[in-house]
């Protein structure tokens, strides 16, 4: 009941990062760094942006029957819906459209970890874009951070364990998932989670069917086990759940201080990807974790 009750509070300045209870943070850094476990396994049996379009359309159908079963499902104003639209565009289709092709090609504890390196790239736009202010202690976690996730990406780029094609997709992959975060601080959609969350699914499935259409054939994929229950896994748990607790987080904090919780991808990256996939996990690795885990402290620290 605290932690509903907790949720459940009016927005605050986004100068308090604590306002945001550590549990829905938590289960949010677990689900989205899982994710690139999970969807590196579904890749294995299903063209990636077939996979992915199936997805959206599978979870935007059932957030917004949630809603509706809730009595929460009004359709936006034309201005609002054409705004979900685009966010789902850059944070469902371009982002994990784009990160999702280059997975086929690079480990997923590396994808993880170049999408961790957005925090920087937000906290630098934050000021201009969002009149967000950039004090010296998330200043000093985003540079900690960045020194870390460098640590990793030195270690896995510089044993040529990756591929630059790969790379170079997800990259793109993460300047849309920076475009889509600092668009949503921006628009601030007063549309429910459930409806925002949907619609936008939504616009990632109709945004990526004509390229999965063009580029792909259904036929390319193996209809197994570990297909069905990553698909079910990334529709229930990151889509509908990942996203939910992102957009709250996302409502209730700063860009900069919510965008540096991604700098556990890395350390959770590696650990799925070591667990669920067998990828080797150099010391190198795990001594990135050490700026990492202090960037984020002093990155979503609340000021004195």
């Amino acid at each position: 009941m605290k932690l509903a009750s907790t949720l459940q509070r009016p927005a605050v300045p986004s100068s308090a990062p604590a306002a945001v209870a550590w549990a829905p943070i938590a289960a949010f850094c677990v689900l989205w760094s899982s994710a690139f476990a999970a969807a590196k396994i579904a890749v294995r049996d299903c063209p990636p942006l077939t996979l992915l379009t199936i997805r959206f359309l599978v979870a935007g159908l059932i957030m917004l029957a949630l809603a509706a079963a809730h009595g929460k499902w009004r359709p936006p104003p034309l201005r609002e819906t054409a705004a979900l639209v685009l966010l789902g565009v850059l944070n469902n289709a371009l982002y994990l459209g784009l990160s999702w092709s280059g997975m086929t090609r690079v480990s997923s504890a590396f994808t993880a970890v170049l999408i961790s390196t957005n925090p920087l790239l937000i906290g630098m736009l934050a000021g201009p874009v969002l009149g967000e202010r950039l004090g010296w202690r998330k200043l000093a976690g985003l540079c900690l951070g960045l020194a870390g996730v460098a640590m990793v990406l030195r270690s896995r780029l510089g044993a040529m364990q990756e591929d630059l094609h790969g790379t170079l997709l997800v990259a793109g992959g993460l300047v849309a998932l920076v475009a889509g975060t600092l668009l949503y601080k921006r628009l601030k959609p007063a549309a429910g989670l459930w409806t925002a969350t949907g619609i936008q699914s939504l616009a990632g499935a109709a945004a990526l069917l004509p390229f999965a259409l063009a580029s792909e054939s259904l036929g390319d994929a193996r209809f197994t086990a570990s297909l069905f229950w990553s698909m079910a896994y990334m529709i229930v748990a990151v889509s509908m759940g990942g996203y939910y607790l992102w957009f709250m987080i996302l409502g209730r904090v700063s860009a900069t201080s919510a965008s540096a919780l991604h700098f556990l991808m890395p350390p959770l990256g590696l650990l799925f990807g070591w667990a669920v996939l067998g990828e080797p996990v150099s010391l190198l690795d795990m001594l990135g974790i050490v700026p990492i885990a202090m960037g984020i402290w002093l990155a979503t620290r609340a000021a004195p």
